[in-house]
């Protein structure tokens, strides 16, 4: 592969609902430009971009893929994201690198949750994107009906630079209305327009000539003069347009029958910004905030937006040259780890295949392998000028399992392979709940889980088991409670003598408060710390159904100790039990994790989930308008949240979302209490009999 520089460049992802056709519109693109010989399948697993064994197997994309594009002294890096909302993650991290997004719509569906998901996180990214209408050729093909769905859901006005030659089985090629001539097939060749579509088509250029003309005051006085602008001048007013967002391009294909292919590739060049175009990237410095120019000539700063472990090459990092040039065997500071590393083997990414590279200039995509601490996310630069690039903002995960290791083999690798996984992928997070004592695993759906799980298994060879993780409820008490407790054991030899005096109380403050009111000398301070360690070993294993306990304060106020007997060992058994006996008279209860909960669902589905919410012990605390969707805020225990995906998905046809954040501990009700307690019971008698 030639070397190109930054003005040559141009990056682009290919973002839409699953089954769009992204996919098969990257394969047409290497295809018609001779990058590959034949046009992969995704039925066969031959796709450059689908190469993973989960990829075939699942015949979907489940990570985003670079297919860099060579094209009339252009290389185009086109981004294959995935359009299954749980892995949403690859898709803002492809978007972070972009600098145009193509937005597939299927010609039959028209705008579903994944484009409306990916529109927003382009609106968040201030992307200037393209509408493909895709799959013209499928039957019941409805190119007015997809381009309404798109146009009633944007903000933004839509403007078609194409239209189809024929629909479903007869899509022969596209219209354009910029040269006005028909392209057949990929597009290779210009023929007349058909006179039956010569008035539409020229209804429509006059309408892209009008938004074009808004792109500079020059075109608009010229347009407005003389009512028409030449060929060039309607490209150059439409670029500006287009890289504004005040218009959005409309386009047609067939990407798995190659029809449309090059008109669209030569749109990209035209109307999409190099990076040199797009302007300065901010990053951090050390003296504060720092504009970079897109130039080779500018400080190195490289962002690593993507990292996998391969079983051959080890971990592949996945980077943008955001400022400056990088060569090969260079060596870079990672400013976010403190560390050096070194640019061993420069490549450009084309699916599974490396193509080795001396020099990436500004604004290109490449990979290196076996980097020993950077991470997705991390900024590599000179030493001298540290820089940090920033890192998007990815949803909270919305799906949990515990996991636990197959083998006692695997038990030793769990921690490094699950902190892998999620070095890899942002939307993933794992962690050990010390009130469950579970190790956790949080993603944004089962899917997502499971294709983690078994990445880890035939990537990183560890074996896990997935279970529906317990709640991490709290014990507390809600009113005093006092008790004593006295330790006599006696056996050959010396004796173990302790009695603990104790009162206990709620505590807001903070998690445990323990003093004294000792008087006289019944009992020595000596053993307070001991009276006070076997209490909290008794909180953080749980009173009354096995949970730790918090906003306890307890105050000793009177005991006896025994001049031979008395050791810390018994006062430490002493004030354990007599803080079990305590507890009971203090009014236990359990408290549960209280989640805030936003749900963006169609207006027609609002009722269906406010009812649902209902019946999880939800309150719902309001609701908000968004363009012909409703947002209900709620706060639910997270007992009723742990299958929630699923059913949101169920109950609004895929299109409603959530997210939702801790907020508070609260009372768990008395018969849910009983059943969670009498559980707790069941278990303890359970390892007695073994």
């Amino acid at each position: 592969m030639k070397e190109y520089t930054t003005d040559f460049i141009r990056n682009v992802a290919l973002v839409s609902h699953g089954s769009g056709g992204k996919t098969m519109l990257g394969e047409a693109f290497l295809h018609v430009t001779g990058a590959t010989t034949r046009l992969g399948r995704i039925e066969d697993g031959t796709t450059v971009s689908d190469y993973d064994e989960e990829e075939i197997r699942r015949k979907l994309s489940l990570s985003t893929s670079v297919l860099p594009v060579e094209y009339k002294d252009h290389k185009i890096n086109v981004f294959d994201t995935p359009g299954y909302t749980d892995f949403i993650g690859e898709v803002i991290s492809a978007l972070r690198v972009s600098d145009g997004a193509i937005v597939l719509v299927d010609s039959v569906a028209g705008v579903e949750v994944g484009t409306e998901i990916a529109w927003g996180y382009c609106d968040t990214f201030h992307l200037p994107r393209f509408v493909v209408i895709n799959k013209m050729d499928r039957e019941n093909a409805d190119y007015r009906k997809a381009l309404a769905s798109v146009q009633e859901f944007s903000s933004t006005r839509l403007i078609p630079v194409q239209l189809p030659w024929g629909e479903k089985a007869d899509f022969k090629g596209v219209i354009d209305l910029i040269t006005m001539k028909a392209y057949p097939k990929e597009g290779r060749t210009a023929e007349e327009i058909p006179a039956d579509l010569k008035p539409a088509a020229e209804e429509a250029r006059v309408a892209l000539i009008e938004a074009a003309a808004e792109g500079e005051d020059a075109l608009l006085e010229k347009y407005l003069e003389s009512g028409s602008l030449s060929s060039e001048e309607l490209l150059r007013g439409l670029k500006a347009v287009v890289r504004a967002g005040s218009f959005i391009p409309v386009f047609v294909a067939a990407g798995a029958h190659e029809i449309g292919i090059i008109p669209l590739l030569d749109a990209i060049l035209a109307l999409f910004p190099s990076p040199a175009e797009v302007g300065d990237a901010v990053a951090q410095g050390a003296n504060g905030e720092e504009k970079l120019p897109p130039s080779d000539s500018g400080p190195l700063a490289v962002y690593v937006w993507k990292t996998t472990a391969d079983p051959f090459v080890g971990k592949l990092t996945y980077f943008r040259v955001y400022s400056g040039i990088l060569q090969a065997d260079a060596r870079i500071w990672n400013n976010v780890k403190g560390a050096e590393e070194r640019m061993a083997s420069l490549a450009c990414p084309r699916g599974k295949e490396s193509i080795p590279q001396k020099v990436l200039h500004t604004g290109d995509i490449g990979t290196v392998a076996k980097l020993s601490v950077t991470a997705t996310g991390d900024t590599l630069c000179d030493k001298a000028h540290p820089l940090t690039l920033p890192v998007p903002t990815y949803p909270s995960p919305l799906y949990r399992v515990a996991i636990s290791p197959k083998t006692q083999a695997d038990a030793a690798k769990i921690s490094s392979s699950l902190t892998r996984l999620c070095e890899e992928d942002m939307t993933l997070k794992w962690y050990q709940e010390p009130a469950t004592k579970q190790t956790v695993l949080e993603g944004m759906g089962d899917q997502h889980i499971d294709v983690a799980i078994r990445r880890a298994q035939t990537k990183l060879q560890v074996g896990l088991n997935i279970s529906e993780p317990k709640v991490p409820y709290r014990e507390g008490i809600t009113k005093k409670g006092d008790a004593m407790y006295r330790h006599k054991k006696q056996t050959g030899g010396a004796g173990q003598f302790g009695e603990v005096w104790l009162r206990i109380e709620p505590y807001m403050e903070g998690e445990f408060d323990f003093t004294d009111e000792l008087v006289g000398m019944n009992l020595s301070r000596s053993y307070l710390p001991a009276i006070q360690k076997g209490i909290q070993a008794t909180m953080a294993q749980g009173v009354i159904a096995g949970y730790p306990m918090s906003n306890v304060r307890v105050i000793v106020y009177d005991g006896k100790e025994h001049p031979v007997d008395s050791k810390p060992v018994a006062f430490e058994i002493a004030g354990r039990e007599a803080f079990k006996l305590a507890v009971q008279q203090a009014g236990p209860v359990l408290f549960e994790p209280i989640m805030n909960v936003r749900v963006t669902v169609p207006d027609a589905n609002m009722g269906d989930v406010m009812s649902d919410l209902n019946t999880r012990r939800g309150r719902v605390m309001g609701t908000e308008s968004e363009r012909g969707r409703t947002v209900v805020l709620a706060q639910v225990p997270l007992a009723e949240m742990l299958r929630y995906t699923t059913t949101l998905r169920s109950i609004t046809a895929g299109r409603g979302v959530f997210s939702m954040e801790f907020d508070h501990y609260d009372i768990v009700p008395a018969h849910l209490a009983q059943e969670i307690i009498a559980a707790h019971q069941k278990e303890l008698e359970g390892k007695k009999e073994e």
